[in-house]
């Protein structure tokens, strides 16, 4: 008898999904994939009370018999001592205790997997080491796309710049900036010759970035407390619809590169907290090194103010190399790593050859737009942690292969995760960050070295070097593998005088 997963969804996924006016896109790409999985929707009788509890009773008969499109628990699970241990600990109100009594149900295997997006009801998850099956909209995209590689209709997504006047202000993307800037569209029609970044994801518009760089001469005076006086990057408008591939982590990586090219000295961005898209990227945000600051006071109300500095001399973060990327520690190790020419493209999308076959680099896959990637070893060396740089080896496909062999990506390594006991440990840590297919990991990584596993390593993909890239002839003749045979399996460690020597060639060569 075929199984069918058991799918709890948070109260206030439901009340988006079936609200009259719609504005929340990620509501249908959710739905999209648990149809087309054929997973059963499940409600808790809480939401129904929840629901039951609006002053509109139009809204509720409404809501009511949309609530039959669901299955709901007939049962709750008795409260477990573990839960309610945990619950002791984080919940202060009625509704994080009805919260809780949600998990419950998964921790009890009620349920096989619960989606929210409450920040309580994944602290308390992880507490109970249940991160593994509660997941936000956008974490169970990514698992959902990751295992389910030929249902998954790409359909042309890329991150594209733009002018304004090119994209069309009428789209429905557009109505959450309406709701909160009652000025929106008049502020949208002023940039019409400006650039911004967008996404389209089958020919609906996903993501939109548009960044503005200032001077020490800004006024600040609407923002408390005030700002010092520094050149900055503003990140104007900014919001992506979860569709699980990563989209926010490439349009990060935009953002930053942005700040390099501009030499600024902090980036900034003011945003509500009114809707949960906007929490989500309030989280992605502070994931990635920026703290609150203050308000900045509007005619829309208040909105909060997020900085992060932006100073390559300032102290690095070697515990979590996010906070102070793409910044690089000056005292800690550093290895070189080959990578096989067939994943290297797919994980480096710029740093693209010039000499490599044409490729629509459209990074329709999660593995592409991601900042975070994993790389899989069964090497000796195991001494690899976070904070050290990785040197990215593309090996040659032409020979003399000393000339075809290229150095193209610098890389911070942000965490090692060593013993790992069955292969399903190593699908986990490995999925949606890497571009091997599963049954290639499992062949090639697991099953080929029955008593020595790998092990796998987190890390940050930090610069490309400029073309052209020093390749292997070129490491010879600097002195940075002075034995052109000396390129062994697993990671090669250099000095930090041999890495200043290589990144000053690389830079050289380019002027």
């Amino acid at each position: 008898m075929l199984y069918v997963m058991k799918v709890l969804l948070d109260t206030n996924i439901i009340i988006h999904r079936e609200a009259s006016k719609v504005i929340n896109q990620e509501i249908g790409n959710l739905f999209f994939w648990l149809d087309k999985l054929h997973y059963s929707k499940c409600i808790h009788p809480l939401t129904q009370t929840e629901i039951g509890k609006y002053s509109d009773p139009t809204v509720v008969n409404t809501m009511s018999i949309k609530l039959d499109n669901y299955h709901t628990l007939k049962t709750e699970a008795p409260l477990d001592d573990k839960v309610k241990e945990v619950s002791t600990k984080i919940d202060s109100t009625t509704n994080d205790l009805g919260d809780t009594k949600l998990l419950n149900e998964v921790y009890c295997n009620r349920v096989d997997i619960l989606i929210s997006e409450d920040k309580k009801i994944h602290t308390k998850a992880s507490l109970l080491g249940l991160s593994d099956r509660v997941y936000r909209i956008d974490s169970f995209l990514e698992k959902v796309i990751s295992e389910n590689p030929d249902l998954t209709d790409y359909n042309v997504l890329a991150v594209k710049r733009q002018y304004f006047g090119n994209v069309t202000l009428k789209d429905s993307f557009f109505d959450s900036f309406r709701e909160d800037y009652k000025e929106f569209d008049l502020w949208y029609n002023k940039k019409g010759s400006e650039s911004c970044y967008v996404c389209y994801h089958k020919e609906v518009l996903s993501a939109f970035l548009f960044v503005k760089p200032e001077s020490e001469d800004e006024n600040y005076s609407n923002i408390t407390p005030p700002f010092v006086k520094r050149k900055r990057l503003k990140i104007g408008t900014l919001k992506v619809v979860s569709n699980g591939f990563k989209i926010g982590e490439r349009f990060l990586k935009i953002i930053f590169d942005n700040a390099l090219k501009q030499r600024v000295e902090e980036i900034y961005v003011t945003i509500f907290d009114k809707r949960q898209e906007q929490l989500r990227l309030i989280s992605l945000l502070e994931e990635w090194g920026f703290k609150y600051h203050g308000i900045k006071k509007t005619a829309n109300g208040e909105e909060k103010v997020f900085t992060r500095e932006f100073k390559k001399d300032a102290a690095i973060n070697k515990d979590n190399p996010k906070f102070t990327y793409p910044f690089l520690a000056k005292d800690t190790d550093i290895y070189i790593v080959k990578i096989e020419p067939q994943y290297h493209s797919e994980l480096f999308p710029d740093s693209h050859l010039t000499t490599e076959s044409p490729m629509d680099f459209t990074e329709n896959e999660p593995h592409r737009n991601a900042l975070s990637k994993v790389y899989v070893s069964h090497s000796e060396d195991r001494n690899l942690k976070s904070g050290d740089i990785i040197l990215i080896y593309r090996i040659g496909e032409t020979t003399p292969k000393k000339y075809s062999s290229t150095i193209t990506t610098i890389c911070i390594v942000e965490s090692v995760i060593n013993n790992l006991k069955s292969f399903e440990e190593l699908l986990n840590a490995c999925r949606k960050r890497t571009v091997i297919k599963d049954e290639e990991l499992k062949i090639k990584f697991w099953d080929k070295f029955p008593t020595y596993k790998p092990f796998v390593i987190n890390f940050l993909y930090a610069h490309s070097f400029p073309t052209p890239k020093p390749t292997l002839n070129d490491l010879n003749k600097i002195g940075v593998i002075p034995d052109i045979a000396n390129m062994s399996r697993g990671f090669i460690k250099i000095t930090r005088e041999q890495f200043d020597t290589l990144v000053k060639f690389a830079y050289k060569t380019k002027k």
